[in-house]
């Protein structure tokens, strides 16, 4: 698949288009999530920040589509957008438990091409380096929604909806067949920052797991815990806005 047979408008969603914003960030959801989580984030940021968000087949207006294969062929469907949806402003990108991992596959085929991304945010997820034997997405249906439950992304009223979960569970499986399956190939480190948030009560990440990110980068890390579990970033979006921002504002010259 290619770029020119990609459509650029079901995969990047612009909710709060400008030309003012002097850079770019592209937000890439957790497994079962779409672009619609990221609208609050493009609401807060702009026009400071102009925010890309993915949408994944098989979800919301993309549901009628093919659920997404290994996170790599992913990846390289996003970057494919990138490449055709194209912009001059630097590019900075957000990933999200599976997000992160896709995030960072589409920094290395940035990089591939000459391309260093502007920043590397990388939430609720372990670094590539750190393997965890994940079989979630082969337990029956009552599993994965316990592990739902567990990590608490998902409201508990849709859950207990019978008519939502057949619209959704197929998603989510596939999602974490691709997030579970996932294997890093060793490489050479990428040469923009890395900054890594977790939450502290994460049962998905520990912080050693986290501080491994600073092995995939030969720029600056940072880390940055914050109270809560898998879904920290809902009840700390001030924290986590602050944190972007900080770090895509360019340092006043001196």
């Amino acid at each position: 698949m290619t770029a020119t047979t990609l459509d650029s408008s079901l995969w990047l969603r612009s909710y709060h288009p400008t030309d003012v914003a002097p850079i770019r960030l592209l937000c890439l959801p957790y497994a079962g999530g779409s672009a619609s989580y990221y609208f609050p984030v493009s609401r807060a940021l702009s026009p400071r920040v102009e925010v890309l968000a993915v949408q994944y087949p098989g979800r919301q207006d993309r549901r009628g589509e093919p659920g997404i294969g290994t996170l790599q062929d992913l990846a390289r469907d996003v970057y494919d957008q990138i490449r055709y949806h194209e912009d001059d402003r630097p590019l900075a990108l957000f990933g999200h438990s599976m997000g992160a991992s896709v995030a960072f596959e589409v920094a290395r085929l940035l990089e591939a091409d000459g391309a260093t991304p502007a920043h590397l945010f990388v939430s609720g997820r372990r670094a590539p380096s750190q393997f965890r034997d994940e079989r979630v997405h082969l337990q029956n249906d009552a599993g994965l929604i316990a592990e739902m439950r567990r990590l608490d992304g998902t409201g508990g009223g849709l859950l207990d909806d019978p008519d939502v979960l057949r619209m959704v569970l197929g998603v989510i499986r596939n999602d974490y067949r691709a997030a579970e399956t996932y294997r890093w190939t060793p490489g050479p480190g990428l040469h923009c920052p890395i900054t890594a948030l977790t939450g502290g009560g994460d049962p998905k990440v520990t912080l050693a797991e986290a501080a491994a990110w600073r092995d995939h980068t030969n720029a600056a890390f940072d880390l940055r815990v914050f109270d809560g579990g898998h879904f920290y970033l809902n009840s700390h979006q001030a924290e986590v806005l602050d944190t972007i921002r900080t770090a895509l504002t360019p340092a006043p010259r001196r």
